[in-house]
């Protein structure tokens, strides 16, 4: 039969005009007709993977193949679509999760193409939160990385169903099998290849589609727009699709009855019905399909596509979304229509440098109308929905109503936060929370002229309601502002924002390290406050128990006061004593983390106890109990894995463990080994410039936090010295 051959620049639906400008500015996107499709149309997917596996040349190899860009975007000329940010251009990664909306088969597909830098985790956090399904891009010769596995158990967390997608199938040592075998083993999924490629490497030049038994064979073609599609199957792969196509349709039978029956009876089943049966399966997270290709040659990414549509749940298969009433903890569900109550989730907070400050919504039911006012149940108070938009990218089209199933920007809520349930007045519902890990790296910042304080303040302040791993803080001792986040990177980027698009020159210090105390046994401790100097004196008196908690825990107040022997309006003040002596620490002024506090008695006086004598006996009360009790100092760990060739492997190792490293194992991969290892923070400064010089510029790493550990006394004893 001879083959056919398609033009893959699809259509966009007739219905459908996009009027685009040529600039990488901001634009207005104006839609004709009814931009709005019916809920079970709809895709809301993420584009998820490790640091340089290919998202973002993937996402905008699907935005050209949709119609939504008139041209492709190259990450090394910098004309990408969705890292429009000139730090992403300019460094060639992606730093902020960027969304998009495009049409497929008319089907209506939202798009977050997510970082993979590990110091943006809470991009990839937040984004997965609210999407319905993802697409995870593995790159065919590394295979499943250490970031790979940090963004699998994220979307694991929120159970997203996802489809994978092997890219750089062009790229020398490129493995479909040994990929797929490490998906399986590495990941604990169950992967069904749908997909074959013909050939690897350079003579990769499609894929076999096994449901179809088709071969798609893409053209020279630049662009990849045209593809053959034909029955006739290259030869080197027929066994291996045959193969392929029994144990992915005796895997899609075995969960159906009906399929069952047939596929027993040995008869040929409709390719129809085993994609609804594959679909269920995707949706129950029972089977991850697994595709093929490479993004950057053009090939494999059309029938990526066909996936989103065919295999990733709509917002209407998700049925009901969960939460909980924020007065009585009863759990509360709601469907996910246009006819029900409003909710919603804040999941990303943007500061525009056209419309000011953008809060990104998911709504999961009801309808939200620009010009009203939504009720945020987590803050409990009302916000004006003052405009709405569709984004793609940096650029924007507004809409009068927002409908349940959609990602859209609000402009004009003042005090909602990443993570802000949003809803009707009347029906709170808090809505499943979104967690960020702790910041692992600080530093001091000041302003270049003391006429800055007052702007610097407020700079940081805009930074830290976008980014919530990035934090702020005081040290009233030093009068220093310290800045934390989740790696150099993440601060250097900050700081350079700062600069760029908010005009704050600053001064910054050199990384420290974010150690916390804890401790590591019970114990009691009073403190008494009393000041007597003429007229009325100051008296507070508290008795409290400090006990060890388990590791990320963090920190538990319990109020065990039985009688009367502490007023209740002083509780409060003793926390608050409690709570300022913690986060100036004891042992190295570092904060307390992974302890309980019970205050359990304690004595007042009528005329003298105030709500400072309380707060400060507190704070004396806390310090004489963790004294007490076997003060530690724990430091963050990171996971690291290094990629060396054999011949620099003794020498990395050897550094490693001079870096006070364990290294976990080792493993093949192509013609290098990886080596996996757990290492402290704080011995991983200037690692780039060290790997390479040992191994003559041809190794690299990666890391990533991994937990918090003691450091030994030895070193706690040589960090006094120093802080004296």
């Amino acid at each position: 039969m001879m083959g056919q051959q398609k033009n893959f620049i699809s259509p966009i639906i007739h219905s459908t005009q996009y009027i685009l400008h040529k600039s990488n500015v901001a634009q207005n996107i104006t839609v004709t007709k009814d931009r709005l499709v019916n809920s079970d149309k709809v895709r809301n997917i993420g584009i998820i993977a490790h640091i340089d596996a290919g998202k973002t040349t993937t996402t905008e190899r699907i935005l050209f193949y949709t119609g939504r860009t008139y041209k492709i975007g190259d990450i090394d000329d910098g004309t990408t679509q969705m890292d429009w940010m000139e730090q992403e251009r300019e460094r060639g990664i992606t730093i902020v999760s960027a969304a998009t909306t495009t049409f497929w088969r008319d089907m209506r597909i939202n798009i977050i193409d997510t970082p993979g830098h590990v110091d943006f985790t809470a991009e990839v956090e937040r984004s997965l939160r609210v999407l319905d399904g993802a697409v995870m891009v593995f790159d065919a010769e590394e295979g499943v990385q250490s970031q790979s596995e940090t963004v699998w158990r994220q979307a694991d967390k929120y159970h997203v169903p996802r489809v994978c997608f092997i890219n750089k199938m062009d790229k020398t040592g490129a493995d479909f099998e040994a990929t797929v075998k490490d998906i399986r083993d590495r990941l604990g999924a169950n992967p069904i290849p749908v997909v074959y490629p013909i050939g690897a490497e350079s003579s990769f030049v499609g894929v076999v589609d096994l449901l179809t038994r088709k071969a798609l064979i893409w053209d020279k073609d630049d662009a990849g727009t045209q593809y053959t599609e034909t029955d006739n199957i290259p030869s080197e792969v027929v066994d291996k699709v045959e193969e392929y196509r029994a144990q992915l349709v005796e895997t899609i039978c075995e969960s159906d009855d009906k399929l069952l029956e047939k596929f027993l009876s040995g008869e040929e089943i409709p390719v129809d019905e085993l994609k609804a049966a594959l679909r269920k399966l995707t949706i129950a997270y029972k089977v991850v399909p697994i595709y093929a290709g490479t993004s950057l040659r053009n090939k494999g990414v059309q029938p990526v596509l066909d996936a989103i549509v065919d295999y990733l749940p709509s917002p209407v298969d998700l049925q009901v979304i969960k939460g909980v009433h924020p007065d009585t903890n009863e759990e509360i569900e709601r469907k996910l229509s246009d006819d029900e109550i409003l909710t919603g989730l804040a999941f990303k907070i943007q500061l525009d440098p056209h419309v000011g400050k953008l809060t990104y919504v998911r709504l999961y039911s009801g309808t939200m109308k620009a010009g009203s006012y939504v009720y945020n149940a987590t803050k409990r108070s009302r916000e004006r929905v003052g405009r709405i938009l569709i984004m793609h990218a940096n650029s924007r089209e507004e809409i009068d109503v927002a409908h349940a199933g959609e990602i859209v920007g609000v402009i004009g809520p003042k005090d909602t936060g990443t993570g802000d349930s949003l809803t009707e007045e009347g029906h709170p519902i808090i809505l499943e929370q979104i967690t960020f890990p702790d910041p692992v790296i600080s530093l001091a910042i000041e302003p270049k002229t003391k006429s800055d304080q007052e702007k610097l303040s407020y700079t940081l302040q805009r930074l830290s309601e976008e980014d919530p791993t990035f934090r702020v803080k005081v040290d009233h001792e030093t009068g220093q502002t310290i800045i934390s986040g989740m790696g150099e990177l993440h601060l250097e980027i900050l700081v350079d924002r700062m600069r760029r698009e908010m005009g704050m020159d600053a001064s910054v210090g050199r990384p420290q390290v974010a150690y916390k105390e804890t401790i590591s046994k019970n114990a009691e401790a009073e403190g008494k406050y009393i000041r007597q100097s003429g007229g009325r004196g100051q008296y507070g008196h508290c008795m409290l128990k400090v006990e060890p908690l388990g590791r990320g825990e963090g920190y538990k107040f319990v109020n065990a006061i039985k009688g009367a022997s502490i007023p209740n309006e002083f509780i409060p003040s003793v926390q608050k004593g409690v709570i300022e002596a913690i986060e100036k620490g004891v042992l190295l002024g570092y904060p307390l983390t992974d302890i309980q506090v019970t205050l359990y008695d304690g004595s007042f006086h009528e005329v003298d106890s105030s709500d400072i004598a309380f707060k400060i006996a507190g704070s004396i009360a806390l310090q004489e109990a963790t004294k007490k009790a076997d003060l530690a100092l724990l430091e963050p760990i990171m996971k690291c894995e290094v990629v060396v060739g054999d011949e620099f492997m003794g020498t990395v190792i050897g550094d490693l463990s001079a870096r006070r490293g364990r290294v976990l194992g080792q493993k093949k991969r192509g013609n290098v080994t990886v080596v996996d290892a757990e290492v402290p923070l704080a011995e991983m400064s200037g690692y780039a410039t060290t790997i390479r010089s040992l191994t003559q510029g041809r190794g690299f790493f990666y890391m990533e936090p991994s937990h918090y550990d003691p450091v030994p006394r030895n070193l706690i004893e040589k960090m006094k010295s120093e802080k004296v």
